[in-house]
């Protein structure tokens, strides 16, 4: 018999087919996020479950499955959602899908650093609406992109890859990260590594590409929005809760910052009623990734990390809690 898996939300075609070619599926039958209640009964008796990041795995989800759980496949690069210690103690691997999805992030963050910049989602608005009577010299005015100041907080392989777009824009870029990167990859993208203060007094637009960490959460407040240009605009497409939501809202209204481009948010799926309102901010559902390549290259890595330890009793190749190995 094939072993059996629980899906919590169904993945595009190309690797759906791959799990149901291997494993015994039992998916998420709704369009929506499982309740609690529905998510432990759906893992009851499985050999492997497939979660998202919207899915909270922790010690009561891992004792739900029972025994005969062998692996957690995360379907997303960051794993906050899985109590890594509760696994490490069942000695239940958990695995992610890293790498696959750094360009498709890059791309998005740039895409909503040009629409907000140039008021893209207003001007659609109202030419949609009907109102568009001929071009005028200040209608929908909005802020060049070539040639201003990238900050970049966090210089992983998104940072780097959202770099690497500023250099056709002829943009400066700086950084900051808690390490410096070597001299070479920094000499690639022209990227100079600076500390949080200058990032925040110098750029122009300020990409956020920090994981959340205790450390991150709140990682640009109040203080900080107070540093920043009041024609400066925030990007971010990591993690909501790295930006304190009311506080970005507040620098808004006062004027202290311009205006900003979010894919994710403090509290989602809820968003603060003080940002949805204001044309100067773009809202995204949480769609970084979403191109139906990448997607589907994330479900076929968790797939891979199945496989490898329901059918050839293998490591998976992404695991992101190897001390069970030790």
């Amino acid at each position: 018999m094939k072993p059996k898996i629980f899906v919590t939300r169904r993945l595009p075609d190309g690797a759906m087919a791959v799990l149901e070619e291997n494993f015994e599926v039992e998916c998420n039958p709704h369009d929506r996020v499982l309740t609690r209640e529905e998510l432990l009964a759906g893992v009851r008796g499985k050999d492997g479950v497939l979660p998202l990041l919207t899915d909270r795995v922790d010690g009561e989800l891992l004792d739900a499955a029972g025994e005969r759980l062998k692996i957690v496949a995360n379907y997303a690069v960051g794993f906050n959602n899985i109590d890594l210690e509760a696994c490490i103690a069942r000695k239940i691997p958990a695995s992610n899908t890293p790498e696959v999805l750094t360009d498709t992030t890059a791309d998005l963050a740039m895409a909503l650093l040009l629409a907000v910049a140039r008021r893209i989602v207003p001007a659609d608005a109202y030419a949609r609406a009907g109102k568009y009577r001929g071009w005028a010299p200040l209608l929908f005015v909005g802020s060049d992109v070539h040639h201003k100041t990238l900050g970049l907080l966090g210089f992983g392989r998104i940072g780097f890859a959202m770099a690497r777009r500023a250099a056709g824009f002829d943009m400066k870029v700086l950084y900051h990260d808690v390490r410096r990167a070597d001299p070479e990859i920094e000499s690639q993208v022209g990227a100079r590594f600076v500390d949080k203060q200058t990032v925040l007094q110098e750029s122009d637009f300020i990409s956020v590409h920090v994981p959340l960490t205790p450390q991150t959460k709140h990682y640009l407040d109040t203080a900080d929005f107070t540093l920043m240009k009041p024609t400066a605009y925030v990007i971010n497409t990591s993690r909501g809760e790295v930006i304190h939501e009311a506080a970005l809202a507040a620098a808004l209204k006062s004027g202290q910052v311009a205006g900003a481009g979010l894919d994710v948010f403090e509290f989602e799926p809820e968003i603060h009623p003080d940002l949805m309102g204001r044309d100067d901010v773009v809202i995204l559902p949480h769609i970084a990734s979403a191109s139906i390549e990448t997607r589907t290259k994330m479900g076929l890595i968790a797939a891979d990390n199945l496989i490898a330890v329901l059918i050839r009793g293998e490591r998976p190749p992404t695991c992101i809690n190897p001390a069970i190995y030790d």
